[in-house]
C-alpha cells in the first residue's frame, strides 16, 4: 500500500478539479432533459423546436470531439480544458437569457462545443497524470462521476425547475464553472510533443460523417427509418447515413494516406490496433447503451404511467447513484484486476436491469425498484471506473487526448444507438400491448405509442387508463429486460480484453 505523503495528498487535487467539471458537464444534459415541459410552455415552443434543443447538442457534442481533443494533445490539454469550460458558461448564460427558440437553440450548440473540449480532456489529463495505485482510484472518482451524475441530474432537475424556473437548468452552471477555471490552474499541463500542423481534410470529413451518423439515429424514429413516417412527405434518415458511410469511408482512406506520407492527421489509426483499445471502446459503447436504457424509460414510465412527481421519480433514479458511488469506494479496495472488475460490473447491470424488468408491474410501489437500481448502480460503477483506466492502459500518454476523444466518441455514438434502438423496443411494445388491451380503440393506442407513453397520463376514463398503465407496464418490462441482455452481451465482449497489467500494486 502507498503511503500518501503530503505531495501525494496534494496530487488529488486536479482529480477534484476535473471531476467537478465533468460533474457540470452530465448534470447539465439530465436537468434540461427535465426542464423541457417548462421551457416548452415559456418560450411557445413547438414539439420539433424543443427536440432540436437536445439534438443539436448531441450532434455537436459527438461531431467535435475528435477534432478538439487532438487540438488539446498539440496545444496543452489543460488550456483546452480551461477554454472549453469558458465556451461552456458563455453558452450556459445565453442559454439562460434566451428569449425564443432560436437563441436557445444557438446557445445549446455552444454548449456542445463547450462540452466537446472539456470531456475527453478530463481523460487525457488522468492518463497522462496518474500512475500505479492512483491511477485505479483516479478511474474509479472518473467512473463514479460518469454514472453517478447522469442519475443525480433528474432529481436536482426536478428541484430546480419545480423551486426555481427553467432558467436555473443554465444558470446553476455558472458559480461552479468559475470555481473549477480557477482550480485549473493548479491542474499540470500535458501535451503531444510530436503533435504539429493541420489536417483540414481529416477534420471536414469527421465532422460530416459523425454528425450525419448521430444525426440519423437520433432521428430515425421521428422521420422514419426508411419509409418516411406519418406526417413526413419524405425520410432524410437513409440519405444522412448513405452520407455517413461516404464521409467516413473517405476519412479513413484520406488518414491513412497522411499518415503513410508523414503528414499530420487528426486520428492515428494505429489506436485501433491496440487490443485493450479496440475492445475497450467496443465495451464502452455496450455500457452507454445500457445506461440509456435505464434513464430512458423509468423517468417516463414512473411519471406517466404510475403519476409520480419530477421530485418522486427523481429519488428512485438516484438510488442508481448511491449505488455508483457505493462501488467508486470499494473499487480501489478490491484485489482483482481491472478486467474482472469490468466484467463484474457488467454482470451486475445485466441482472439489476432484468431484476427491474420483472419488477415493474401496474402496482409498483414507490420503493420497490430501489434495491435493484442500487445493485444496477454499482455495476455501473464498478465497469464504468476501470473500463477507461483498461481502454488507455496501452496508450502512448502523448496521445491520450486523440484516444481519449474517440473513446468519448464511441460512447457518444453508444448513447445514440441506446436511443434509437431502446426508443424503438419502447414504442413498438406500447403499440402492440394497447392493441392487445384495446383493441376497439386504435386511436388512443396511436396516442399512447406516438407519445412514447407520456399521454397515459392524460387519460380520464379509468378503465381505458388502467389498460393503458398495463400497456406501460408490458413495454417497460420490454425495454429494460432487453438492456439486460445486451449488457450481458458486453460480459461476453469483455473476453476479448487483454489483461494490461494496469492497477497493480506496484511501487511508484
Amino acid at each position: 500500500m502507498v503511503s500518501l505523503n503530503k505531495r501525494t495528498r496534494q496530487s488529488w487535487l486536479p482529480l477534484f478539479v476535473l471531476g467537478v467539471g465533468m460533474s457540470m458537464i452530465i448534470i447539465d444534459a439530465t436537468i434540461v432533459n427535465v426542464a423541457v415541459p417548462a421551457i416548452m410552455a415559456d418560450l411557445s415552443l413547438s414539439a420539433t423546436d424543443v427536440e432540436w434543443v437536445n439534438s443539436i447538442y448531441s450532434l455537436t457534442f459527438a461531431a467535435l470531439l475528435v477534432p478538439l481533443s487532438r487540438t488539446g494533445d498539440a496545444h496543452g490539454r489543460r488550456r483546452m480544458f480551461a477554454s472549453g469550460l469558458v465556451v461552456f458558461l458563455v453558452a450556459s448564460v445565453l442559454a439562460a437569457m434566451a428569449g425564443s427558440g432560436a437563441l436557445l437553440i444557438g446557445a445549446r450548440v455552444l454548449q456542445g462545443v463547450g462540452a466537446s473540449m472539456v470531456v475527453p480532456m478530463t481523460l487525457a489529463v488522468i492518463n497522462a497524470l496518474y500512475v500505479g495505485p492512483r491511477r485505479t482510484i483516479a478511474f474509479a472518482v472518473w467512473g463514479s462521476v460518469i454514472g453517478g451524475m447522469a442519475a443525480l441530474g433528474p432529481l436536482l432537475g426536478g428541484w430546480l425547475v419545480t423551486g426555481h424556473g427553467w432558467r436555473w437548468a443554465f444558470w446553476v452552471n455558472l458559480p461552479i464553472g468559475l470555481l473549477v477555471l480557477l482550480g485549473t490552474l493548479k491542474v499540470p499541463e500535458s501535451k503531444d510533443p510530436d503533435a504539429r500542423g493541420w489536417d483540414v481534410p481529416g477534420v471536414l470529413l469527421s465532422v460530416i460523417g459523425t454528425s450525419a451518423l448521430v444525426f440519423g439515429l437520433i432521428e430515425g424514429q421521428r422521420y422514419g427509418w426508411v419509409a418516411p413516417a406519418e406526417g413526413h412527405p419524405i425520410s432524410p434518415i437513409p440519405f444522412a447515413f448513405a452520407l455517413a458511410a461516404l464521409a467516413l469511408t473517405a476519412f479513413t482512406l484520406v488518414e491513412r494516406a497522411r499518415a503513410r506520407a508523414g503528414r499530420p492527421v487528426i486520428l492515428d489509426l494505429s489506436l485501433l490496433a491496440i487490443p485493450s483499445f479496440r475492445y475497450g471502446c467496443l465495451t464502452a459503447m455496450i455500457v452507454t447503451l445500457g445506461e440509456f436504457g435505464m434513464i430512458l424509460v423509468l423517468p417516463l414510465f414512473l411519471q406517466s404511467a404510475m403519476a409520480f412527481t419530477a421530485f418522486e421519480a427523481g429519488l428512485v433514479i438516484a438510488s442508481l447513484a448511491l449505488g455508483t458511488f457505493l462501488a467508486g469506494g470499494v473499487v480501489p479496495k478490491l484485489r482483482l484486476t481491472p478486467r474482472l472488475i469490468v466484467r463484474l460490473g457488467l454482470a451486475l447491470e445485466a441482472v439489476g436491469a432484468i431484476a427491474v424488468g420483472l419488477s415493474v408491474s401496474p402496482s409498483l410501489g414507490h420503493w420497490t425498484l430501489v434495491p435493484w437500481l442500487v445493485l444496477y448502480g454499482v455495476g455501473v460503477g464498478f465497469a464504468s471506473a476501470q473500463l477507461p483506466n483498461l481502454t488507455l492502459a496501452q496508450v502512448p500518454p502523448r496521445q491520450s487526448g486523440v484516444a481519449s476523444g474517440l473513446q468519448s466518441a464511441i460512447r457518444q455514438l453508444g448513447a445514440a444507438v441506446g436511443i434509437a434502438v431502446l426508443g424503438s423496443v419502447l414504442v413498438t411494445g406500447l403499440g402492440s400491448a394497447m392493441a392487445e388491451r384495446l383493441p376497439a380503440d386504435p386511436a388512443l393506442g396511436k396516442a399512447v405509442r406516438d407519445s412514447a407513453g407520456a399521454a397515459v397520463a392524460m387519460i380520464k376514463d379509468p378503465v381505458r387508463h388502467a389498460a393503458a398503465v398495463a400497456a406501460a407496464a408490458d413495454a417497460t418490462r420490454r425495454v429494460t429486460v432487453f438492456t439486460g441482455l445486451v449488457l450481458f452481451g458486453g460480459v461476453g465482449v469483455t473476453l476479448l480484453l487483454p489483461d494490461t497489467g494496469v492497477g497493480r500494486r506496484e511501487e511508484e
